[in-house]
């Protein structure tokens, strides 16, 4: 069984920075990738960034230039640097993880409760 747990969320104002943590326990093999996706009242869940074991990164545009993703592999655990918040970026922020249990087992989709980020102007 694989868990994940997300901290660091709460009240910014606009322009200002927070940071996102995420760690992974349980029954694992290895991670395969991770990231942070954000859900906003209202709407579908979108994906903000990933990064895989080997270090590849992808970025939403939004997020393009404004959010580092980061890892410590020996930790199991993911981050997430935001500067220059903006009131759109004010949602629930969710960690991923994809992960194998066993050498040769399927790779599972694993979420955290998610952390709620949120932006005043």
């Amino acid at each position: 069984q694989v868990q994940l747990v997300e901290s660091g969320g709460g009240l910014v104002q606009a322009g200002g920075s927070l940071r996102l943590s995420c760690a992974a326990s349980g029954s694992i093999f290895s991670i395969n990738a991770m990231g942070w996706y954000r859900q906003a009242p209202g709407t579908q869940r979108e994906l903000v960034a990933t990064i895989t074991r080997g270090g590849i990164t992808t970025y939403a545009d939004s997020a393009k230039g404004r959010f580092t993703i980061s890892r410590d592999n020996a930790k199991n655990t993911v981050y997430l640097q935001m500067n220059s918040l903006k009131p759109e970026d004010t949602a629930v922020y969710y960690c991923d993880a994809k992960i194998l249990q066993t050498r040769w087992g399927a790779e599972l989709r694993y979420w955290g409760q998610g952390t709620q980020v949120t932006v005043s102007s």
